[in-house]
């Protein structure tokens, strides 16, 4: 998909901008009291729970499965999106909340025109972007047509394979304590896909938390990742959420997107499948 915006913009450019010319989207996932009291002007809340996932059984499809694209299409006409809409979407984690899941989602539906707010909700307030606690409504427009997921999503089938054969390289972007089984805050057990790497996403941020410039990232990517084959490579998190990140900064980077796994660890050991457990202990758990 060609891309002829920047995924990313910067606190300073979004201040420059006309509110009047682009949706500012708050994507805090939880953070919703935050929202209530304090966010960007002007701008709309979507809930990663209620709107970009469409959760049931954590067992099929993960704990965030996407909604259906009937479904996306409807909340984007809520939120007063449409094709020629120019969104910029923030959360309070730099994008490894929900903010790269909805750009990911925006883009895997051929919208062109969407970024991500470097440094987040933090750093435009301390560039001094407005704030308000107005509940501000949307002015509803038709459901955006949308006929199905345009980049590549993977089953957890497809996983599967390329964990025997190798044939795909799996890239795991937790953080290393769970890549490794030490410790899982969130889902039941501990550990990681056999065969999986792990690049935790925040390889991808300088030390005070903003991605790198695109040169700069495109390097850091190219030195961690070397020979791999960008398109017979899967990205995956715990619910197919933070994965987005390293997905935004590869396009950030001008590199191609590997293709997602959505349901990700949360699905893969609700499975019954074949774990790598702390201490490197390779099992097949039957419950």
């Amino acid at each position: 998909m060609k891309r002829n915006i920047s995924p990313i913009i910067q606190p300073s450019e979004l201040l420059a901008l006309d509110p009047k010319n682009y949706i500012l989207i708050d994507a805090s996932a939880g953070s919703k009291p935050r929202y209530d009291e304090s966010h960007l002007a002007d701008a709309l809340y979507v809930d990663l729970n209620t709107d970009l996932a469409n959760i049931g059984d954590f067992a099929i499809g993960g704990r965030h499965p996407l909604p259906s694209p009937e479904q996306f299409g409807i909340l984007l006409g809520n939120l007063g999106i449409d094709e020629n809409s120019h969104i910029i979407i923030y959360d309070d984690k730099n994008g490894s909340n929900a903010a790269a899941r909805f750009w990911w989602m925006l883009r895997a539906i051929g919208h062109e025109k969407v970024q991500v707010l470097n440094g987040g909700f933090q750093a435009a307030v301390k560039g001094e972007f407005p704030v308000d606690n107005l509940m501000l409504k949307a002015e509803s427009k038709k459901p955006y047509p949308i006929k199905n997921w345009q980049l590549p999503i993977v089953a957890i089938d497809e996983i599967e394979v390329a964990s025997k054969t190798g044939n795909q390289t799996i890239i795991d972007v937790r953080d290393a304590n769970r890549y490794a089984g030490l410790t899982e805050p969130i889902d039941l057990i501990a550990g990681h896909i056999p065969g999986a790497i792990n690049f935790p996403f925040t390889k991808s941020l300088d030390e005070n938390g903003f991605f790198f410039n695109p040169k700069v990232l495109k390097k850091v990517l190219e030195m961690e990742l070397e020979n791999l084959n960008l398109e017979d490579t899967i990205v995956h998190c715990g619910s197919g959420v933070t994965a987005c990140h390293l997905l935004l900064a590869m396009d950030y980077a001008g590199l191609a997107m590997p293709k997602l796994y959505v349901g990700s660890w949360s699905e893969w050991s609700r499975n019954n499948k074949e774990m790598v457990l702390a201490k490197s202990i390779l099992i097949a758990l039957h419950t």
